[in-house]
């Protein structure tokens, strides 16, 4: 069983002052020697540059170019097993944001979910469970 990963868990490893940075490694490391394999879409990549070069977030940002280096280098990692999203990522996307009445705000958590559960990743590790606890089918596992 390969897991998906959300932004949270590559911004609590590339912020060494991020409280929790040494349990999200601790965490990385048990599925990396459990030989299973991190799942990642690349929105993920986009919003994980976005949060890390942020000031206004974070008393040491990364550079966009250090951002960029580990976004290459945890796309093409051994470990990592590249997810895209697809046709039918996009109607689940949009049926969810209609069904469950969803707002601006949820657009790229669902989009994310929908990603992983259209690609049969049904396991995701993320820092915020009530983003993703209204779809029943991703099983949340919590840092």
């Amino acid at each position: 069983m390969n897991v998906g990963i959300d932004t949270d868990f590559l911004v609590r490893i590339a912020i060494l002052e991020h409280p929790k940075h040494q349990s999200t490694v601790d965490l990385r490391d048990h599925y990396l020697d459990a030989r299973k394999r991190l799942a990642l879409a690349p929105q993920v990549l986009s919003e994980f540059i976005h949060v890390v070069s942020d000031p206004r977030r974070f008393e040491n940002p990364l550079s966009i170019e250090k951002a960029l280096q580990l976004s290459r280098d945890w796309w093409n990692a051994i470990e990592i097993e590249q997810i895209h999203p697809t046709g039918d990522a996009v109607i689940q996307f949009l049926d969810w944001m209609e069904n469950y009445q969803l707002g601006r705000e949820r657009v790229l958590d669902t989009m994310l979910a929908a990603t992983y559960l259209s690609s049969g990743i049904t396991h995701l590790i993320t820092g915020n469970p009530r983003d993703y606890r209204i779809f029943p089918e991703l099983k949340l596992i919590e840092m």
